[in-house]
């Protein structure tokens, strides 16, 4: 058990270090069956900027493993807890994903 969560927590840094396919814009139709799996997995928001042209944020990507998903949701609450806004969080982190 301790090599298999030791080799999430190594995989998990390698994706945090290289820059994400899934993270650039990219030119396709809104709609269609990507935009309603992603909708039924990870909420109507993800859904919606799917179809603007938005790509998912590795820890969107991360949310479907479990136990791992329950330390993302803490994180995130965390993150917005702290009184951050959308707008600043996309000057931030770049407006391709959010």
């Amino acid at each position: 058990m301790k090599r298999v969560v030791t080799w999430l927590l190594i995989g998990m840094l390698a994706v945090t270090s290289l820059p994400l396919a899934a993270q650039a814009r990219v030119d396709r139709e809104p709609g269609g069956a990507p935009a309603f799996l992603i909708g039924c997995c990870w909420g109507l928001r993800v859904g919606l900027e799917w179809n603007e042209g938005a790509g998912l944020h590795w820890r969107e990507w991360c949310a479907i493993v479990p136990v791992v998903n329950i330390v993302l949701a803490i994180w995130a609450g965390v993150g917005g807890a702290g009184g951050i806004t959308a707008h600043e969080w996309a000057q931030k982190n770049g407006a391709n994903w959010y």
